[in-house]
């Protein structure tokens, strides 16, 4: 049987704004509103993010693993917003690029205080040549 994640809601302050940031920082194609999410999609999976307003929510994390021309086209993006980021989930203001698994990765948070990641590799490149 397989199974791929369809879709997943997010709690944010303003859907639309929301919506608006991953689409122009993480190239998310915004597909508009239905109901009451703002949707996004991430067209190489087929996965919808439905941002709904809330006035409190705790904050989430979203790792995405993306192609090296891919994070040097995100990460300008966080650098010309001026966006804080960091090299790890409890650094993710000290400026750096961490080096793990042997790719590049950052983590900075969206305008809800969501903690996002981008990196090159998971590791599973690696275990897959074992």
């Amino acid at each position: 049987m397989r199974v791929e994640l369809n879709h997943t809601t997010v709690p944010v302050f303003d859907r639309e704004a929301s919506a608006r940031f991953y689409r122009d920082v993480l190239g998310f194609e915004y597909t508009g509103v239905v109901g009451r999410f703002a949707q996004v999609r991430i067209a190489s999976q087929r996965l919808v993010f439905d941002f709904y307003d809330a006035e409190d929510f705790a904050s989430h994390h979203y790792a995405f693993k993306v192609s090296e021309a891919a994070f040097d086209e995100i990460f300008a993006k966080v650098e010309a917003r001026e966006i804080g980021y960091g090299s790890g989930p409890r650094s993710s203001e000290d400026g750096r690029i961490n080096d793990w698994h042997g790719g590049r990765g950052i983590y900075f948070r969206d305008p809800n205080g969501h903690l996002l990641e981008i990196l090159t590799s998971d590791g599973s490149e690696e275990a897959g040549r074992r």
